[in-house]
């Protein structure tokens, strides 16, 4: 399988101090939105789609105040659909979207794959569906209007590193592997995908900074909206330290990222 590593949408809220640690505190800070393309038997697999070309287009619609304090670059080169195109690939050649969590800046690019099937935890989209609380304003339901494929796994499966209940996605391909770990939004999880030496483990938005599973001091911008942020906090928790666990117990065959710490793209971009 071959992986690319992609920026789908970059963040420059102000504070770079308190949000990437280093500059001043009334600079720009930058956070991506770090994707992945897999090229598989089955097609083309993007985990993540970022912001969307609609978006790019509108920014309103993701909400003023949110625009406002992350100030998305809003670049349409970008969008996971110009980010396909780029490698020479068709976007009707993405066959599978899967999806750590549906808030709008992991989920906004769904309505440019419009024929791709959608993996995303069951207890997410009973979320996005109002079947359990949801803060007012996390998911933007322009994301979903066009009636996504889905694809909603349940909360069983087998073990991996210790992590319960994951599943592998896609059949035939027991290398991609959808990991629970809620907390910052209802159904959120990891994804797993077997590279050439390592397994990478994109955790989405389960932790902010490389420091929160590596031990050091987390920049307190991220930690006060990543707070802010939490459906159960005492869960995201208890999964960030299992994640730290893992850092340090198998850091040498596992790469873990999440999803907006810039790091994790140093190199790849």
């Amino acid at each position: 399988m071959r992986i690319h590593h992609l920026n789908v949408g970059t963040l420059c809220p102000r504070g770079a101090r308190w949000v990437n640690g280093t500059g001043g505190p009334f600079q720009r800070a930058r956070l991506v939105c770090h994707a992945l393309l897999l090229e598989t038997e089955d097609g083309l697999v993007l985990v993540e789609t970022g912001l969307g070309t609609r978006d790019i287009a509108d920014p309103a619609r993701l909400g003023k105040s949110w625009v406002r304090l992350v100030t998305p670059k809003l670049d349409p080169s970008e969008t996971a659909i110009a980010r396909v195109r780029a490698l020479g690939f068709a976007p009707s050649d993405v066959r599978h979207i899967v999806l750590t969590h549906l808030d709008l800046d992991h989920a906004g690019g769904l309505e440019d794959f419009p024929d791709a099937t959608v993996h995303v935890h069951q207890r997410e989209h009973d979320a996005l569906m109002g079947r359990v609380s949801v803060r007012a304003g996390r998911y933007i339901p322009a994301h979903f209007r066009h009636g996504p494929r889905w694809k909603l796994w349940n909360h069983d499966g087998e073990r991996w590193f210790g992590f319960d209940a994951v599943r592998s996605l896609l059949d035939g391909e027991p290398d991609i592997l959808l990991i629970p770990l809620f907390g910052h939004t209802a159904g959120h999880c990891g994804v797993a995908v077997r590279g050439p030496d390592k397994w990478l483990l994109h955790a989405g938005d389960a932790f902010f900074h490389q420091t929160q599973i590596t031990g050091g001091r987390t920049p307190l911008g991220l930690r006060y909206f990543q707070r802010r942020a939490d459906t159960d906090r005492a869960l995201r928790r208890a999964n960030q330290a299992q994640l730290s666990a893992l850092h340090s117990a198998h850091g040498h065959e596992i790469e873990i990222f999440n999803a907006h710490d810039p790091l994790g793209l140093l190199g790849r971009e």
